[in-house]
């Protein structure tokens, strides 16, 4: 176990983690959605194009609704997307929306995932599709959107309304697209208050429930019985899935993997499963990247204090001896605490990470870059491996990143001064 604290370094010989200076207004693009009054952005992907898409949660007079917007390279709107560069909108009529995530498929195709708010309490896992100029793909689901609901209400979710913002919640979302289209997601039923069992869940590329995957659509993730939450799901470049989140309380940091057929891979870890802690501290996985040589690393916090982690692990779900002595490491930046919310593999076997500083106005952007080993990259934001960016007199976090084929890092997220803006900052990589 180490923990790292923040430190001075020399003056590097290259920009690598500075902000773009020709990317929108000095490195930082707000990105509007017409007629809204607020904005989240909780997901970034970039096309073939290089155009920038942003997933969001966006308030109205009539609630909170989807967001779905596009920037050409420059940051800025792309108006010929959508309505004046954006798509605004409900997976089902008469009920409020949020966006998570964004993938650009490869026949062009936009597929937005997110949460459809049933009440005040209750979430769905729902997607929508749309085509390359933002409207709807009418074969896909009910006129483009899908709303997955399971027997048994077992994909029925916790609204999260009270937590502060910057700190994780209870609204898990994630999805990950196989190469032959099908699509694996993830929700977290509630059972009762500390009581959760994760779902895994296949739908084909139409949005209907694929009846191969385990027999039903959908896998409960639940381990040694205990409470079990999902935030983060990956399909391997072999086709097996991997999930990750938390079990028990305190947490333990949890890991899973299971075969394309919806049955658990025994050989993964212990009998398919793997749960840590950092140091004794309960963990937190947010995110689960898969390096080229098929090793894997996951991204997340631990707990009391918060503080970035990270943990190197082989193919086999082994941890990596070589890396730590195969503990997890933590990184602490900030005095309220830190944490990791998303991550992208690059082909060097390097992986870019992006979250955010905790407490009020301390709250920050933060982006890393881990090398293929598993150790922070100090040729990365002036010798750090990190760097920490400060929006304004506001409360600001990161939620998403995605790197350009040029290497320039983009990193999707939110400020709070008044009220919540969608911003996208572009770094160079």
């Amino acid at each position: 176990m180490s923990i790292q604290p923040v430190l001075s370094f020399p003056t590097p010989l290259h920009n690598t983690g500075k902000l773009d200076a020709t990317f929108a207004r000095h490195g930082m693009a707000q990105v509007y959605f017409a007629e809204s009054l607020w904005s989240m952005a909780n997901g970034v992907a970039i096309d073939p194009q290089g155009r920038l898409l942003v997933a969001a949660k966006v308030g109205t007079l009539d609630g909170s609704r989807f967001g779905l917007a596009r920037l050409l390279e420059d940051g800025s709107a792309d108006m010929a997307f959508g309505h004046q560069g954006s798509v605004i909108g409900q997976f089902e009529s008469g009920f409020e929306a949020t966006a998570g995530k964004v993938h650009v498929l490869p026949d062009g195709h936009i597929l937005l995932v997110g949460l459809h708010y049933e009440n005040a309490h209750r979430t769905l896992p729902a997607l929508a599709l749309f085509d390359a100029r933002g409207c709807p793909v009418r074969r896909f689901g009910n006129n483009g959107r899908r709303v997955v609901r399971l027997p048994g209400n077992l994909s029925h979710g916790v609204r999260d309304s009270w937590l502060p913002p910057g700190l994780p919640g209870a609204e898990a979302c994630d999805a990950s697209i196989q190469q032959d289209g099908r699509i694996v997601l993830l929700a977290n039923h509630h059972f009762e208050l500390a009581d959760h069992a994760g779902m895994l869940i296949r739908l084909d590329s139409d949005g209907e429930l694929d009846n191969t995957f385990n027999g039903r659509g959908f896998v409960v993730v639940r381990h040694l019985l205990m409470n079990t939450w999902l935030n983060s799901v990956k399909v391997q470049s072999d086709g097996r899935i991997m999930v990750g989140g938390s079990i028990n309380f305190p947490e333990e940091g949890l890991l899973a993997r299971y075969h394309c057929d919806g049955s658990l891979d025994e050989h993964f870890a212990v009998d398919g499963f793997m749960s840590f802690k950092a140091h004794g501290r309960s963990v937190q996985v947010s995110q689960i990247v898969q390096q080229g040589n098929g090793d894997l690393q996951c991204f997340g916090s631990s707990r009391d204090p918060m503080h970035c982690l990270s943990l190197k692990l082989h193919i086999n779900g082994r941890p990596d001896k070589h890396c730590n002595d195969g503990q997890a490491q933590l990184l602490e930046i900030g005095r309220s605490g830190c944490q990791w919310t998303a991550a992208q593999a690059q082909p060097d076997g390097s992986v870019v990470t992006a979250g955010a500083t905790i407490g009020g106005i301390e709250a920050d952007f933060i982006l890393g870059r881990y090398r293929s080993d598993g150790q922070l990259d100090r040729n990365f934001g002036e010798g750090a491996g990190w760097v920490r960016t400060r929006i304004g007199h506001s409360l600001d976090t990161a939620t998403s990143v995605a790197v350009q084929t040029d290497g320039n890092i983009v990193v999707g997220g939110y400020s709070l001064d008044g009220n919540y803006r969608a911003m996208v900052l572009r770094y160079l990589g």
